[in-house]
């Protein structure tokens, strides 16, 4: 027998986005909160640069739009932006109610006001933030207050595994979701859970590549069951490439803020020449693309291991001050960044395309919302403007929120919902399989699906990709579901979307770059992907 757990709400996901809407909901419904780790394991909690948003007289919401566009490159839906960043205060302001403290500073009058920084592709100082560890004090304090919640239960090491659908109970024919299966890491048994409402929430795909800033968790999951499901996905060639990730043996993946460029850091060749004013008249201060690209062609013409970020020339006090976490992390690793550069790689950070939604979080599937950096607004087009992502979890948390208090049954009958079949599975005793499957799919889609691609590169990892997918269905018929198989089979399907994307767009633009179609065209629009196995 398959344990049915029951509720009003399930999120399935526990960062920023699904935090913030377990505490909005949990008034009206009782709430679910599916953690495939640790309650804090998530890339929300990692996030150091801050929250755009306009706090400053001299700042204008206008400016964020236009800044957001820009950094879009022509793929922005405009209306999304206008409306993220109209209610963009609105959600800080409920931020900082909930315990969330930014970084102040006295103004020249002497009155405390909160201290903005200033990061790439930004044409003012709009950045909220607690230091260089802003996601780490959101993270903790929105987890403190749901763990407080009595309405809200929390699911900690839980993976989900499907989507369940059924034929919408007044149009037969319509699908709507009614929960989900998922995996007890704790007692490893397949369980499902029956919910009037399912959010996804379950972060970018970042660790499709070798190199990622992401953690581990960030394997696709939401948007591979949604696909999976019958949800159409778009602009998944967009992979954002964070410019600087700390390049040494044993740092993991640490990111380096892009605040840093902010506050004047500069980047720099081995033979410490700065090399960015040769590639755009912003500097270090251009979008990320931008930036990336230009240290990736660095890196490959001098054929170096990294280049070098430099803040040194800055008073130490302050870069002690305002960086403290990447301070002690270095100096952890024996660089003293008072008095030193600091090596940086490109890594994959951030997935700019995804689920498709609308402003409210509905996907095409009845019940189903996706939210966070998994979902498709319109919001980043071609390329995400720093600081906007953990703003679009707030304002899409809060906009979701309201739409399915207004729409939650009450007293709502529970369903039985469909036994899982493991009757004719085993125990694996091939892991290795696995993690073979594992290394050569993330390598082959930072070699051929990276930062520069070609059409020859591309076909090349979809025949790739294809020959891992039947060998991944296959093992994943016959074998008792795992925390690595079920990454795997997500990582798998993303990968496949991200190609078929980027194969499907004949130019560059943003973060798309490839050398058969070097220009821009004129117009251009968005890749939009149906599984047509789902109708």
């Amino acid at each position: 027998m398959t344990r049915q757990n029951n509720c009003d709400v399930l999120i399935i996901g526990s960062g920023a986005a699904g935090l913030t809407l377990a505490l909005h909901l949990a008034k009206n419904a009782d709430v679910v909160i599916l953690s495939k780790g640790p309650l804090n394991e998530g890339s929300t909690y990692y996030a150091q640069g801050g929250i755009a948003a306009v706090f400053d007289e001299n700042d204008s919401i206008s400016a964020h739009v236009q800044d957001t566009l820009i950094a879009g490159a022509g793929l922005c839906d405009e209306e999304t932006v206008n409306y993220t960043a109209e209610n963009a205060k609105a959600c800080l302001e409920w931020l900082i109610e909930q315990g969330v403290t930014f970084d102040k500073e006295k103004d020249s009058d002497g009155e405390t006001r909160y201290h903005l920084t200033r990061e790439g592709g930004h044409s003012h100082r709009r950045i909220l933030h607690a230091a260089d560890a802003t996601g780490q004090a959101i993270q903790t304090t929105l987890a403190d207050r749901v763990k407080q919640h009595s309405r809200i239960r929390i699911f900690e090491r839980y993976n989900a595994i499907d989507l369940i659908c059924e034929g919408n109970e007044n149009d037969g024919s319509t699908k709507q979701c009614i929960g989900a299966y998922i995996w007890n890491r704790n007692s490893e048994k397949v369980e499902s859970i029956y919910a009037q409402k399912t959010i996804l929430a379950t972060g970018g795909a970042s660790k499709v590549y070798q190199y990622t800033s992401n953690p581990d968790v960030a394997s696709g999951d939401g948007i591979a069951m949604a696909w999976r499901a019958g949800c159409r996905v778009a602009n998944m060639e967009f992979n954002q490439f964070h410019p600087t990730c700390l390049f040494h043996p044993d740092a993991g993946t640490f990111l380096l803020t892009e605040a840093l460029r902010g506050e004047g850091a500069k980047l720099r060749r081995p033979d410490g020449s700065r090399f960015m004013p040769s590639f755009d008249e912003r500097a270090e201060l251009a979008p990320r693309d931008i930036v990336a690209r230009a240290i990736d062609y660095e890196m490959k013409r001098l054929g170096a291991d990294c280049m070098y970020l430099d803040i040194s020339h800055k008073p130490s006090q302050f870069i002690k001050e305002h960086f403290p976490t990447i301070y002690e992390k270095t100096r952890s690793l024996g660089i003293d960044i008072t008095k030193q550069p600091i090596p940086v790689v490109p890594a994959a950070h951030y997935t700019c395309g995804g689920v498709m939604v609308n402003h409210q979080g509905q996907t095409d599937i009845a019940q189903l919302y996706a939210i966070g950096e998994m979902s498709y607004t319109g919001l980043h087009g071609a390329n995400r403007l720093a600081s906007n992502s953990l703003l679009e979890c707030l304002v899409f948390a809060r906009a979701a929120a309201i739409e399915i208090s207004n729409s939650l049954k009450v007293n709502n009958r529970y369903k039985n919902l469909p036994e899982w079949d493991e009757s004719r599975v085993t125990d694996s005793d091939e892991e290795v399989v696995i993690q073979h499957n594992w290394h050569e799919l993330r390598l082959f889609m930072w070699d051929y699906v990276g930062i520069v691609r070609t059409t020859k590169r591309l076909e090349r990892a979809l025949h790739r990709v294809e020959l891992l997918q039947r060998e991944i269905d296959e093992y994943y018929r016959n074998f008792k579901v795992s925390n690595n198989l079920l990454e795997l089979r997500n990582l798998v399907q993303v990968a496949e979307l991200i190609i078929r994307c980027a194969m499907e767009r004949k130019e560059s633009r943003g973060l798309h770059y490839t050398l058969d179609y070097p220009d821009t065209l004129t117009e251009s629009k968005a890749t939009i992907l149906q599984n047509s196995s789902n109708g």
